[in-house]
């Protein structure tokens, strides 16, 4: 999808799914909580954890960008500084040894423990989740952006003491444009109360795909305040959501002025358009 649409996404991976239930029981408690738990559950095998990690190596390479979900999905409202830092670095070092734990060490691609060290610039809060603790920990770990807000509508991003904080906006939806967060799984709580309904796929799928072109239309042809779009890339109510991003992608993508791109890259673009009087990034 992303390279036919010359897209680039921003991966947010939640790190216990680079160990199994037994390696987490030994190498992974989350603030406040059992060792080994994970509401996200685990790798089902080593050869899953090879799997996985090449395919973050393969999306680093290609020009992706992989961010951190932190670890085991928890809901961090009530974390501390000290709680969010321990949670951070449970996630590096579960991506550097990502390949010890599938066994396969000798497969480990030249550059990874460098990668995985330094180039995990963004973090989005698993549930959109935040508490005081976190940007200062934020800072502390050398995170260059983060991703956990919710804005009323597209916006731009916030600096809060000096770090780049976006936010996925409130679009409108439905027959009645309600506003709903821009992301598949919202949209799959809206549609079927997040229980799978592929009978009433194709509907869904055109609501969605509706509502991604009135809220890309409204800033393309106004203000131009960038669009953020989550997703979890799993086939939700019979792959509505992953039908709907695929053809947004190919007729938004190769507009004119339109830049398809991760949040790293947005970065850049962003501070341009500041300097610019009409806002333009290009």
């Amino acid at each position: 999808m992303a390279k036919r649409s010359g897209a680039h996404f921003t991966y947010f991976l939640s790190c216990t799914f680079l160990m199994t239930k037994a390696d987490g029981k030994q190498i992974y408690k989350a603030p406040g909580q059992k060792a080994g738990r994970s509401n996200v559950g685990f790798a089902q095998s080593r050869e899953e954890i090879a799997t996985r990690a090449g395919h973050v190596w393969q999306a680093h390479i290609d020009g992706h960008d992989i961010g951190s979900h932190a670890c085991g999905h928890f809901d961090g409202k009530g974390w501390s500084e000290a709680d969010w830092q321990r949670e951070f670095m449970a996630f590096r070092e579960a991506l550097i040894n990502a390949w010890k734990k599938a066994d396969k060490a000798g497969a480990e691609p030249q550059g990874w423990a460098e990668f995985a060290r330094n180039d995990v610039r963004g973090f989005r809060a698993p549930y959109l989740s935040l508490s005081d603790g976190l940007l200062p920990a934020l800072k502390t770990f050398g995170f260059t952006y983060d991703a956990s807000l919710v804005t009323k509508g597209p916006g731009w991003p916030s600096a809060e003491d000096g770090l780049p904080r976006f936010g996925l906006p409130l679009i409108p939806e439905g027959p009645s444009h309600r506003p709903v967060i821009g992301m598949d799984y919202n949209l799959f709580i809206r549609h079927s109360m997040g229980v799978e309904n592929k009978k009433n796929s194709a509907a869904f799928e055109e609501r969605t795909i509706a509502a991604y072109r009135e809220a890309f239309r409204k800033e393309y042809d106004g203000g131009r305040v960038p669009l953020q779009l989550g997703f979890h890339f799993v086939e939700m109510n019979g792959g509505a959501y992953w039908r709907a991003l695929d053809r947004f992608l190919t007729e938004t993508c190769g507009k004119p002025d339109v830049a398809c791109v991760s949040y790293a890259e947005a970065l850049p673009l962003i501070e341009r358009a500041r300097k610019k009087a009409d806002r333009s990034a290009f």
